[in-house]
């Protein structure tokens, strides 16, 4: 794909979402990190649902460490791999508390660090917490850029790596937004909706999806 095309990608997807946000539910960076730890593998709805309680009892690395392992385990069972999680979530509060002075690092080496915490969630922190430019891909932006051959790669880094080299500077605070949007609810899995999508004239994905033929409507007997 040429730099011609991708720019005019992003100024459509600018021009429908000046200002996106995440869907998760947050207040501080803390809260940002630990709702981006338990979505690995689950809806931002179920973390939403979970954090909602998880938060008012335990919204700070001190309190959540008060609120002890079989209590955060208790606020997220409803979450794929809960416990898991809630381990990792009460050692990285740990760590935040004892080697970062109760506060979220703001480097990505600090936070790939924390256990439970990869680069795409890092990422996420980075931009979203710290406005830092970066590109987090998860199965959304993986598709995106390749259907549409934006940054096309047969793996997560390399999709990553691609985006932050080609994706131009006054779309990449935005970008990882605007492209996850686009393929949870335009780009999506099984069918796209390219008959509603806005970039389709700059996408390269050659098997387009027609919109769906409305099925005929049936009259009832002419009256006499």
């Amino acid at each position: 794909m040429n730099p011609e095309k991708r720019h005019a990608i992003f100024s459509t997807l600018r021009q429908s979402s000046p200002e996106p946000r995440t869907e998760l539910h947050y207040r501080t960076a803390y809260q940002l990190l630990v709702a981006v730890v338990l979505s690995a593998q689950a809806t931002d709805l179920s973390v939403n649902k979970a954090t909602k309680t998880l938060f008012t009892l335990a919204p700070t690395p001190q309190k959540m460490l008060r609120l002890g392992l079989m209590g955060v385990t208790e606020q997220i069972r409803t979450i794929g791999l809960f416990r898991t999680k809630a381990k990792n979530v009460i050692a990285l509060s740990e760590i935040i508390l004892n080697q970062h002075a109760g506060k979220v690092p703001n480097t990505l080496s600090a936070l790939q660090a924390l256990p439970g915490v990869g680069r795409k969630t890092a990422s996420v922190v980075l931009n979203v917490a710290f406005g830092q430019p970066t590109i987090a891909v998860d199965t959304h932006i993986f598709r995106v850029a390749n259907r549409t051959n934006l940054a096309a790669g047969a793996s997560v880094d390399v999709v990553q790596n691609r985006l932050e080299k080609l994706v131009p500077n006054e779309f990449k605070l935005h970008a990882h937004h605007w492209l996850i949007l686009h393929g949870r609810y335009v780009c999506v899995a099984r069918t796209p909706r390219c008959y509603a999508c806005g970039i389709s004239d700059w996408c390269e994905f050659k098997k387009k999806t027609p919109a769906p033929v409305a099925p005929p409507v049936r009259r009832g007997p002419r009256a006499l």
